[in-house]
């Protein structure tokens, strides 16, 4: 009986193949996923992983207003339009809040995974000029730290 044997070319050629991907696939299972959050009008959604996100630890003081300060996906609002925005159950079970341009909008963390909220609130100046654009951030917080922050822009349509 006659057993096929690879030659050595062809061995080392196996070899390598098998420790690339063994490597790739240790790659991947190091970056895990970070939470994702949502922002629906109407029919239509956009979904982003987050701009600044430590694994569930807060992150740096010094880094946090640059996390604030990112752009994120844009999404058409109207007017009358009402946004709706969903956070992962993990964002949630922590608490959330809404920072409009880089402000906190408001005191109290929500622990819900979906809000719905006016288009116009995200509008309206103090100044009286008309704003075309929001900068809306979901922001995440543990024990009053900031763990994570998700980023959207708020396009207004005539």
């Amino acid at each position: 009986m006659t057993v096929a044997f690879f030659s050595g070319k062809r061995r080392r050629a196996a070899a390598t193949i098998g420790a690339v991907s063994a490597g790739l696939l240790v790659l991947s299972a190091c970056e895990k996923p970070t939470p994702l959050a949502t922002v629906t009008v109407g029919t239509n959604s956009v979904s982003s992983e987050a701009a600044c996100y430590n694994d569930g630890k807060a992150i740096k003081e010094a880094d946090q207003q640059d996390c604030l300060n990112k752009r994120g996906k844009t999404i058409k609002v109207s007017a009358d339009d009402r946004v709706r925005f969903g956070v992962d159950p993990e964002i949630a079970d922590n608490g959330w809040t809404l920072f409009i341009d880089g402000q906190q909008a408001e005191q109290e963390p929500f622990k819900k995974t979906y809000r719905t909220v006016p288009a116009s609130a995200f509008f309206a100046s103090q100044t009286g000029k008309a704003s075309t654009k929001a900068y809306i951030s979901i922001v995440e917080a543990k024990n009053n730290k900031i763990t994570g922050v998700w980023q959207f822009t708020l396009e207004k349509t005539s």
